[in-house]
């Protein structure tokens, strides 16, 4: 199960529900200048464009991050000359998923913030330290790990528990034979007080009152290419928004 979903602009400060935002930590080396930055994903270039944070919840779709959603976020903010940055918070997992299996591995544990770094190549910061202020937006990529390790909810779900009437996706809302095996998450949708808009997996839609944008992502069972088109929608439409 896996959506992904952003915060423009204004509605960044609705991220401090997540977790303790404290200002970023600055480190200076012995000369007193600032050090190379390790946090920013290939930030060695200076980029004009927007200033975007990823945030991550571990490395694989059953306990952490959906890799391929975090990858084509990553691809489509760089070609679009996003600057961007990767966060995960330091904490443990609730559990860790063998992957061959889909069953939880008991004698394993495993720190999400480490997890995602795997992602992140090594260049990620710990939640704690991502300030609203700092960034134009916010992207979180699906995967279970949304909902176990950070706000007990997919990505859609959690703009919908912290903005009251927000409108978002998660596809279709029958299951249609299988193709959307997660369509009954459009009535929790419902439930929390928010709009769900039926889009299909190539498509994103954008609450222009909120700025919050969101795509169906791995909610549809289909062919790896559709998801990575969505997601290029998702991210086209972000950084539209940050340039308004």
């Amino acid at each position: 199960m896996a959506a992904v979903r952003i915060l423009v602009a204004s509605r960044l400060a609705a991220a401090s529900a997540f977790a303790p935002l404290p200002g970023r930590l600055r480190l200076l080396s012995p000369d007193g200048q600032m050090p190379p930055s390790r946090s920013a994903l290939h930030g060695s270039a200076p980029r004009p464009g927007a200033k975007v944070a990823v945030v991550l919840s571990g490395c694989g779709v059953y306990d952490g991050t959906e890799i391929h959603e975090a990858s084509a976020i990553l691809v489509h903010l760089s070609r679009g000359g996003a600057e961007v940055q990767i966060f995960a918070p330091d904490i443990p997992q609730m559990h860790v998923i063998d992957h061959t299996k889909g069953q939880p591995s008991e004698s394993e544990t495993r720190n999400v913030l480490a997890e995602s770094a795997r992602i992140a190549r090594g260049k990620i910061t710990d939640l704690a330290k991502l300030h609203a202020a700092n960034h134009d937006a916010a992207i979180f990529p699906g995967g279970f790990g949304a909902a176990k390790n950070l706000l007990c909810c997919i990505a859609p779900v959690l703009a919908a528990k912290v903005l009251r009437g927000v409108e978002v996706t998660v596809g279709h809302e029958q299951e249609e034979g299988g193709k959307w095996p997660y369509a009954g998450t459009a009535e929790a949708i419902k439930a929390l007080g928010a709009k769900h808009c039926v889009k299909g997996v190539a498509e994103a839609h954008v609450d222009q009152k909120n700025k919050v944008v969101t795509t169906p992502a791995f909610m549809c069972e289909t062919a790896l290419h559709h998801i990575h088109d969505g997601i290029g929608a998702m991210v086209k439409k972000v950084l539209e928004l940050t340039r308004k």
